[in-house]
Parts: structure tokens; C-alpha cells; sequence
């Protein structure tokens, strides 16, 4: 597929294990009307699935990934195999409840980034802010460095 100038194509899944579909579907239907074009892969989605996915659609901007049964870290385990192959090369984002029980400790959080997560969300009206912030930053070239000592 072939993107067209401006397409913001996100990937949308929930993890292996977890078969809330929900929030899924809102999120689905809120990206698409903030004007993104949703590949929404559904519940019960292998990592396998969004390396697929990815491979397919090389221009995505990021790969969210929802959970709510609290699993996130299990199902995420090959996460890093797949980025050493360059299979998911755009930023990987997770939210929901990721972690068993109601809050999501440091440590939890700790353990996701460790395995190349780059954003933890805790509310789905974060999501567009996020893409948008990622987006502008990958389009705003970089500043030269600054040197402190020159102060």
C-alpha cells in the first residue's frame, strides 16, 4: 500500500492475550475521525501480527498497543527480538491497565521501556497529543547541539 502525501497511518491492536474489545474500537473511531488512517488488527494480536503489519505499511507512525487484563509485559515478551530485527521500527505505545492490579508501579513501567516500549500512556485522550508531539518532532530538524561551557 501506498501511502498518499500526508496519510497519518497508526497500527492498533491489543495484546495476545487480552480480548477486550471495547476501548479497541473507541480508540479506532476517535483516530479516524481526528483524521488517521486506522489499521486496526483487533483483539488478541501476537507481536507477530504488528511486525506484519509494519512490514506492510513501512510509512506508520506508531504501533499502540492496548491492555487491559494487565498482562502487557508477558505478551510483549519477544518485543525486543523483534526490534533487533528491525521489524517495529516506529515508536511502540501501550496503554490501558498494563499490569495486574489497579496501578502500575514504577518498576512495571520500568520493565516495558526495558523491553522497547517508548510510551506508556494511562488515558486514551493522550493518544492524538502524543502522535502529534512525535510527528513534530520528526519533522522539526534538529538544533545543532549546545555547548554549555560557550555560556
Amino acid at each position: 500500500m501506498t501511502p498518499y502525501a500526508g496519510e497519518r497511518l497508526i497500527i492498533l491492536g491489543v495484546t495476545e492475550s487480552d480480548a477486550h474489545a471495547v476501548a479497541n474500537q473507541l480508540i479506532a473511531m476517535h483516530l479516524r475521525e481526528q483524521g488517521f488512517t486506522v489499521v486496526n488488527l483487533g483483539v488478541c494480536t501476537p507481536l507477530s501480527a504488528f511486525a506484519a503489519a509494519c512490514d506492510q505499511h513501512p510509512h506508520v507512525e506508531a504501533v499502540l498497543i492496548g491492555s487491559l487484563n494487565g498482562h502487557a509485559h508477558q505478551d510483549l515478551a519477544g518485543l525486543p527480538a523483534l526490534r533487533a530485527a528491525g521489524r517495529l521500527r516506529c515508536p511502540v505505545i501501550i496503554g490501558g491497565n498494563v499490569s495486574v492490579g489497579h496501578d502500575t508501579t514504577s518498576q512495571e513501567r520500568e520493565r516495558l521501556i526495558a523491553l522497547g516500549v517508548d510510551h506508556l500512556l494511562t488515558d486514551a485522550s493522550q493518544i492524538v497529543p502524543l502522535l502529534d508531539l512525535l510527528r513534530s518532532m520528526r519533522e522539526t530538524p534538529s538544533a545543532p547541539a549546545h555547548d554549555a561551557r560557550t555560556r
